[in-house]
């Protein structure tokens, strides 16, 4: 018969060319990756159809630990998280909005990404740099005076 019924594997098969190249699987719960390469994390609040947006960042695990924290206000200690290990119950969040969960959740998302990043070390280390040595721009240069040393 012409387009009737499909063994398993041709159905399987047009299945996924419908879906196009297959993609790679999340390293974590609750993120995904944007086309140009910012990884992203959001939540759906509880019985809600609305998603608490948590932030873009530059790597998997900094999304992942806001998805983490999130979640962890959300739906409490029995969760399923991505990094339990990091887990830092004796900071307690009183107002349970969407938008507190949003900035807390945030707030450990932009700090695992600035140490994963490492801007925190390269910011740390061009300020000690400068501080030893500021140019004077009043001055005009001195061609005997050069950069190179």
């Amino acid at each position: 018969m012409e387009g009737g019924c499909f063994t398993t594997s041709e159905s399987a098969c047009t299945a996924t060319s419908r879906k196009g190249p297959q993609r790679e699987k999340k390293p974590y719960r609750g993120i995904r990756m944007r086309k140009w390469g910012k990884w992203v994390a959001e939540i759906r609040e509880p019985n809600k159809r609305s998603r608490i947006w948590l932030g873009s960042y530059s790597t998997p695990m900094a999304a992942a630990r806001a998805y983490d924290t999130a979640v962890f206000y959300l739906r409490g200690p029995s969760a399923r998280l991505n990094f339990p290990e990091f887990l830092v119950a004796e900071d307690e969040l009183h107002d349970m909005s969407a938008a507190s969960i949003r900035k807390k959740a945030t707030e450990v998302g932009a700090r695992v990404d600035a140490l994963e990043t490492g801007l925190i070390g390269s910011q740390f280390n061009s300020c000690k740099k400068s501080s030893n040595k500021k140019p004077d721009l009043n001055q005009k240069p001195n061609p005997e005076s050069s950069d190179e040393d």
